[in-house]
């Protein structure tokens, strides 16, 4: 198990990558899909070559890892279709499209709020039902058929956490994208206008700037922590001319790291700390 953990560790790793590299979403949803897919494959060859394995390690992979990393080709999946079907219209024409997507996955939350419910709340009551693979309770099974396709890799709800992961991740992508459209015209020129002035620019990783954003929100030491993070991160890409993307999905990547969550914070820290010495002597 633990080299399933590695691999999915170094999963985060090349999506972290891939995020910050590859601009446009269409090519970024080709290439996370062919990463996903890949990565499913390996941890499916360990886990079905794994001599013995505990109830609770079982559980723990069909209720942790292996939807942690199908999560990911879903989103991958559902964002290639939803951005290849986009409307070129008017920006209100995309808003509209965007929101009647959110709603569409807002649904299945809706229709399967039972288990929605039992998984939000850390519940594990039923995880034996859930995530152990042999059980064939058809009144507890969702809409979902994996299980009856391959009953070697799949329990009745693992797909059903993957896909919760996966439209929340979608939904914050979608809000993201009507927020840019509802905000463009502004945001294009306050841009452009402090681009003419600032001749800073960030040479850094994205993601690195992004952990600085909301270390200082977090702080409250910007307008005694009222300052919103949509304003905050706008004024951080006219300082240092440069444009940060989905930011807020970035957050979230740097909250599942598996290790060193503040790296950035504490690289800066340890410079910090070295200025100062070298200074005394």
């Amino acid at each position: 198990m633990r080299k399933i953990e590695k691999i999915i560790k170094e999963l985060d790793h090349n999506l972290e990558f891939l995020e910050k590299e590859i601009e446009g979403a269409i090519e970024r949803a080709e290439e996370g899909i062919r990463i996903t897919k890949r990565v499913l494959g390996q941890i499916k060859n360990l886990f079905l070559k794994a001599k013995t394995m505990s109830k609770s390690e079982e559980i723990h992979f069909f209720k942790n890892s292996k939807p942690y990393v199908f999560s990911k080709l879903i989103y991958y999946v559902k964002l290639f279709n939803i951005e290849s079907k986009r409307p070129r219209s008017s920006n209100k024409s995309q808003i509209k499209y965007f929101n009647n997507h959110i709603d569409k996955l807002q649904n299945y939350f809706n229709d399967n709020l039972e288990f929605y419910h039992y998984f939000r709340r850390g519940a594990k009551f039923l995880d034996e039902e859930y995530f152990m693979r042999g059980k064939v309770d058809l009144r507890l099974f969702p809409d979902s058929l994996s299980f009856f396709t391959d009953d070697t890799f799949s329990t009745s709800h693992d797909s059903s956490v993957a896909t919760i992961l996966a439209y929340d991740m979608l939904i914050i992508y979608l809000k993201i994208e009507i927020d840019k459209l509802e905000n463009y015209s502004t945001m294009e020129t306050n841009y452009g206008a402090f681009k003419k002035q600032s001749k800073l620019f960030w040479t850094g990783n994205k993601t690195d700037l992004i952990e600085l954003i909301y270390a200082l929100h977090s702080s409250g030491a910007i307008n005694s922590g009222t300052a919103d993070i949509k304003e905050l991160a706008s004024v951080c890409e006219q300082m240092f001319n440069i444009e940060l993307g989905d930011y807020y999905r970035t957050f979230l990547e740097i909250k599942s790291r598996k290790i060193n969550q503040t790296k950035f914070i504490d690289k800066i820290r340890e410079s910090l700390l070295k200025k100062m010495i070298e200074s005394e002597e």
